[in-house]
């Protein structure tokens, strides 16, 4: 070995350690940065006096509630199918209004579909902001302008779901398979041939699937937005609450309940067909490459041959298949419930009270932002949010994580526990968090903490899926390296499973605490405690400035988090 060999590998093995030292120092910022979170928690537990003794103290109160309330009053049947009828048409047009919005917007977000750097960033901005604004301020600033009706609903609702499926989209685009576009570009195809031949056929399953997911979340935001004056089931349980009919109100929301859950079950299906459609996506799209080599005017001008032309051996149209027909049934299908959502809901009566000068002056009575006076009692308002975010995080994820884990097939190891545990997710998946609060208002009585148990339990539903998925998503070789030399479910769990999905799982939580808070400031419109009773005040006193602050409290709430979950990410990769 030469003396320069002698040097290099000496100065490899000093360096050694300084690089492992890094990695350390993140764990630990890691570990110090989640314990500081998890403390949080705690405290806000403890603060909110959130125990097992607060739920048993209201059983009595649940009793005689249901004591009141039954036999409970039943609306007519022709105003159950009319008030169900608008709120699905209201979440239909409102998610179909997100996904017409945010498809250009992933396009030019997206890094393989978009060239220029400004497009992007201008493209996420518009995203992040639409994301920003809750969908109920938007619900007020239209019910100003429009009236009541179903047509603030479909803009609000349409608006605010641009920031999750314009962002979505555009992750999936990214996604992709390179290989089609890059065969396209190498023949010499456009950007938008590239777009329409390559990319889109690949994305659409993951399209459609994040269409149905928000239609999903459209479908119990629509209960919410009934408080401001949106027409549907909402609309009709809010007034019951507030003439004191709390058998008629909880009707309602028993019928909200069970189109949720209806909802629920189609998606699954509709999603699991459209994940095996994703296998053979990048498939079919090179499959179409050698036709579009042979065809060369798809880049550049050929003589037309006389034997290509159709004739009756050779029809102008593909061949009539079993795939084809059902296709055009299912778009026939979609077209004629479009047209009934429009035509019901009476979304194309639109009439924009006070014209442009109106609009204009609305808009002005939301700036400059305000406190009316009660900036003390916003300020501990905010901070209840806060304090029901991170409790219900907290509490929410010491339920979801078990019961995630049994629903993972890699974790349970038996098809029937597997199944019971993934049925339960789904299940309080579906009940919308607006109900939930109802119930907990009812047993506990009004506060934070029947907001905090409401979100709570709701967290099991979507930080549950996802702690399955990442779960299941884990590499299997260690797995069976463990099972091979008698290791039990239990210690392959915790030492090859849970260590792989821990990033998953922390991003998870991370992303369930910004859903909270943002849920927490919503449910204070039913008594659920926090901001969310001032910004519903405001509204009916319209003190619009105050509305402007407190969305401007809750974003810089949620940007903290943000950069806060953005830190551990990096830390973490």
């Amino acid at each position: 070995m030469t003396a320069s060999a002698e040097l290099s590998a000496t100065s490899s093995v000093a360096q050694t350690p300084r690089r492992r030292r890094p990695g350390r120092r993140r764990s630990a910022t890691v570990g110090a940065l989640l314990l500081a979170l998890l403390g949080l928690g705690a405290a806000s537990v403890i603060h909110l006096e959130i125990n097992f003794a607060t739920v048993v103290h209201g059983y009595a109160n649940a009793i005689g509630f249901i004591d009141r309330i039954w036999p409970p009053e039943l609306p007519s049947g022709e105003e159950v199918v009319q008030q169900t009828g608008f709120t699905l048409a209201t979440t239909l047009l409102a998610t179909l209004l997100s996904v017409a919005i945010s498809f250009p917007l992933a396009v030019w977000a997206a890094a393989n579909t978009t060239r220029g750097t400004g497009f992007r960033l201008g493209s996420r901005g518009v995203i992040v902001a639409a994301r920003a604004v809750p969908d109920i301020v938007l619900a007020i600033l239209f019910v100003r302008l429009f009236g009541l009706g179903v047509v603030p609903g479909i803009l609000a609702m349409g608006l605010h779901s641009v920031g999750m499926v314009g962002k979505l989209y555009a992750d999936a685009l990214e996604q992709v398979s390179d290989k089609p576009r890059e065969a396209l570009r190498s023949i010499g195809a456009s950007r938008g041939q590239q777009l329409s031949t390559a990319i889109l056929p690949q994305a659409l399953p993951a399209f459609i699937a994040i269409g149905l997911h928000r239609f999903d979340i459209n479908l119990r935001h629509s209960a919410l937005l009934g408080f401001v004056g949106v027409t549907g089931i909402g609309f009709e349980m809010s007034k019951a609450f507030g003439a004191l009919q709390f058998g008629l109100g909880i009707v309602w929301a028993v019928i909200l309940l069970l189109l949720c859950l209806l909802s629920e079950l189609l998606s699954a299906v509709v999603r699991r067909s459209l994940m095996r459609m994703t296998t053979s996506a990048e498939q079919r799209a090179l499959r179409r490459l050698p036709a579009l080599l042979r065809r060369r005017s798809f880049y550049a001008p050929a003589p037309v041959q006389l034997s290509t032309l159709p004739t009756a051996d050779r029809p102008i149209f593909p061949a009539w298949s079993f795939d084809r027909a059902r296709r055009i049934v299912y778009a026939a299908i979609a077209v004629a419930v479009v047209l009934w959502s429009l035509l019901r809901s009476g979304a194309l009566d639109l009439s924009l009270s006070g014209g442009l000068r109106g609009f204009l002056t609305t808009l002005g009575l939301f700036w400059p932002p305000g406190t009316a006076g009660v900036a003390p009692d916003l300020l501990r308002a905010l901070f209840v949010t806060l304090e029901i975010g991170l409790a219900s995080m907290l509490i929410g994820a010491l339920l979801a994580i078990p019961l995630g884990s049994l629903a993972a097939r890699n974790v349970s190891g038996h098809r029937m526990i597997h199944t019971t545990f993934r049925g339960i997710v789904l299940l309080v998946r579906g009940i919308p968090e607006l109900v939930l609060a109802i119930l907990f208002v009812v047993i506990i009585g009004l506060g934070p903490v029947a907001g905090a148990l409401a979100l709570a339990i709701g967290s099991i539903g979507l930080l549950g899926k996802l702690v399955a998925d990442s779960l299941e998503e884990v590499d299997h070789g260690p797995l069976e390296a463990l099972n091979a030399v008698g290791a039990s479910r239990t210690q392959i769990y915790f030492t090859a499973i849970l260590p792989q999905a821990a990033r998953a799982i922390i991003g998870a939580t991370l992303y369930q605490l910004d859903v909270n808070i943002r849920y927490a400031t919503l449910l204070g419109l039913v008594g659920g405690g926090g901001v969310g009773f001032y910004l519903l005040q405001a509204s009916h006193t319209r003190e619009y400035e105050v509305i402007t602050w407190i969305v401007l409290a809750i974003f810089a709430v949620v940007f903290a988090l943000e950069i806060f979950a953005m830190t551990i990410r990096r830390l973490l990769a």
